[in-house]
């Protein structure tokens, strides 16, 4: 269904429950439906938000489009966790319903302070004219899941930027809360905000300055940014719209990109001596990761596996989108590691050694070795000609490289089917989770990954060896009742 500007912010009561019914038994139809990732009933599925740790569980929300796979009027729905891996929907829902957000509740941040659930978001507001007014804007969530919106501005748009600010995240460094906020100055060049809370009130915001990172200034818009904090060392994860890849070249219609520093400096909203930028995912969909530090003290991230203005096959089914995996991020010999939680495991229900299949019912695990000096060609979703998802690890040219061409239905052709990335000449682990049209590969351990969509068709189920050999196992995963 193409929608037009009218639909797409038509009110949520105006749709029938009749309209509902049908697009949601389109979407259930769907050969695509994943078993272990998050995805909606029906609709677009966009940013995750509000990752946090509140009243003795894990609280995600993710951005919604409820009535179609289109950008819309949106909303946030509220999932719960006690392990990180299963996630059950609540029913909570922060619509888009007051005069702060009437044209969409865009993507935000949470943090618990007290006994309630602080959210940090943008209201998406246009006037008359269609001129948009975004307000960075609060609601707090009780225990049982009650919202009460905050009716103030938190933080005005700036007179330095344009329309486009958004994305509060905020964060506690050394006992003070601080948030950052993704914009577009009057240059029309991609900036991030950085402001402290006044006393440590949410409800009080002060600008201290843009945030200095060594901004090469090239993109158009800071989508998405985060800040969190591993070993000390500050890491800034953001999506450069329009980045040159003059400065660090990529495939993707959109980056997902990072940067380590050395120290932080709130006082002057510096993050001294940054890195170079490097890719957070090599894959095809991977944008708007969401990372925070949990009161555990891990750095926590999930990311949005689909990529604005791209068309997907499940669009027919009248959904798309799905988010990743919970991933802990850590740092390695300056490296940024991301790997799934320790709980994922707890979904394996059998080990058989690796090898060659003709079927399965693509929903597994599989861990692999390949040694220095060798390299394997393996292809996931294979049908019995070996087309499917080829994977090629390879030590000794020192590359990993994947190819989408021949996996089911093609799509986002404008931005090519294959990846890579540089590995060493060493001994290199690949675990790879499949989960029906979603992969996530995990080189050494979260070294390097690649996510994305493929969409296969029914005689692609196999995985075939087409050259090499390597060494490890395979693992059926059981996610057990799928809820959402």
């Amino acid at each position: 269904m193409a929608f037009t500007t009218e639909e797409r912010y038509r009110p949520y009561a105006d749709w029938s429950a009749d309209y509902i019914d049908t697009i949601r038994n389109n979407t259930q139809s769907s050969p695509w439906r994943t078993n272990f990732h998050i995805e909606t009933p029906h609709g677009l599925l966009n940013d995750p938000n509000g990752f946090s740790y509140f009243n003795g569980k894990w609280t995600l929300f993710y951005q919604y489009f409820p009535f179609g796979a289109a950008h819309g009027l949106k909303s946030w729905v509220h999932t719960e966790s006690t392990d990180l891996v299963h996630f059950e929907p609540t029913g909570t829902m922060l619509y888009p319903d007051t005069p702060l957000d009437s044209h969409g509740a865009y993507s935000g941040s949470a943090m618990q302070f007290d006994d309630k659930l602080f959210l940090f978001y943008t209201g998406n507001v246009r006037d008359e004219n269609w001129v948009r007014h975004p307000y960075q804007i609060g609601a707090l969530m009780d225990t049982d899941g009650q919202i009460q919106k905050i009716d103030q501005v938190l933080i005005e748009q700036p007179t330095d930027t344009t329309d486009h600010f958004r994305d509060p995240q905020i964060f506690n460094f050394k006992g003070n809360y601080y948030t950052i906020v993704g914009g577009q100055n009057l240059d029309e060049k991609g900036i991030i905000k950085f402001y402290k809370a006044v006393d440590n009130d949410y409800l009080n915001w002060e600008y201290v300055a843009d945030l200095n990172f060594d901004n090469d200034l090239t993109a158009y818009m800071m989508e998405c940014p985060n800040l969190v904090f591993i070993d000390e060392k500050p890491v800034l994860l953001y999506c450069p719209q329009g980045l040159d890849k003059a400065v660090l070249d990529y495939d993707n219609i959109y980056p997902n990109m990072y940067k380590i520093a050395q120290s932080f400096d709130p006082e002057t909203a510096t993050m001294v001596n940054p890195s170079p930028l490097e890719q957070l995912d090599y894959g095809f969909e991977c944008y708007a990761t969401q990372a925070f530090n949990a009161p555990d003290g891990r750095a926590l991230a999930v990311s949005w596996l689909a990529l604005p203005d791209v068309e997907y096959p499940t669009d027919r089914y009248d959904y798309q989108g799905c988010l990743s995996l919970v991933k802990e991020l850590t740092i390695k010999d300056g490296k940024l590691y991301q790997y799934p939680v320790e709980a994922i495991t707890s979904l394996r229900t059998d080990s058989q050694a690796f090898a060659a299949k003709a079927e399965t019912n693509n929903v597994y695990e599989l861990e692999v070795t390949v040694e220095a000096d060798s390299s394997l060609d393996l292809v996931l979703f294979a049908d019995a000609n070996g087309h499917g998802l080829k994977l090629t690890i390879d030590p000794a040219n020192e590359r990993v490289s994947l190819d989408r061409k021949d996996c089911g239905e093609a799509f986002a052709l404008d931005f090519g089917t294959e990846r890579h990335c540089e590995i060493d000449n060493q001994p290199t682990t690949a675990n790879i989770f499949i989960d029906k049209s979603v992969f996530e590969i995990f080189i050494n351990k979260g070294e390097k990954v690649f996510s994305g969509r493929v969409f296969p068709r029914k005689d692609q189920t196999g995985i075939a060896v087409l050259a090499g050999k390597a060494t490890g196992h395979y693992y059926p995963l059981d996610y057990g009742r799928k809820t959402n």
